[in-house]
């Protein structure tokens, strides 16, 4: 595997800021000083923070993309769908100290009415079609999309709280409560479509 290049280490120093203190909060000098680089090689590299934060968005696109490709291999629709609802629980200390990556950046882009707010937002996009199409395989039509914002939203009110409460337990527990849910959706389908 060969070495990063200077511009994916800022890439992904700048990702991991962005998660842990925010956008916002996250200054060019920051990111220079994580990733070891003088402030003139970092404008080498990126001439804003915007161009930072589409530069990190479209690794979390890409991220998002290979997750959900691994997810494929091997896999019933079901396991799939689990394998989405678990990531709660093999990323529960990073969600309990930062909340999830994608809900965190994207309510924050909101609230500063940032022009990448839908780019952002496109992650949960991702995530939504590639339920939808799971629920379909598993025989819903109609319901498909609307059992999979359900599920998007109730795994992001999951990470929300585990952030706020910073309760393991809570997450285990709300885990198991949709792996439930998900078996009464896989054995009667609601609408074929």
């Amino acid at each position: 595997m060969s070495q990063p290049t200077t511009r994916e280490r800022i890439e992904e120093k700048a990702d991991e800021l962005f998660y842990e203190a925010g956008f916002g909060a996250t200054s060019f000098a920051d990111i220079a000083d994580a990733v070891g680089i003088s402030r003139g090689n970092f404008y080498h590299h990126f001439k804003s923070k915007d161009d930072i934060l589409d530069a990190v968005i479209s690794r979390r696109l890409a991220a998002t993309r290979r997750m959900l490709d691994e997810w494929e291999v091997d896999a019933t629709p079901k396991e799939r769908i689990l394998s989405f609802i678990r990531i709660l629980i093999t990323n529960r200390t990073k969600i309990m100290a930062f909340g999830c990556p994608v809900g965190t950046l994207t309510t924050e882009l909101a609230k500063l009415e940032h022009v990448a707010e839908d780019r952002a937002a496109e992650i949960f996009e991702l995530f939504r079609e590639w339920l939808a199409c799971q629920f379909r395989a598993l025989g819903h039509g109609d319901d498909a999309e609307p059992l999979a914002l359900h599920l998007l939203g109730r795994s992001q009110g999951v990470a929300v709280m585990a952030s706020a409460f910073k309760d393991e337990a809570f997450i285990s527990s709300e885990v198991a409560q949709i792996e439930v849910w998900l078996d009464q959706h896989s054995n009667q389908p609601q609408t074929k479509g």
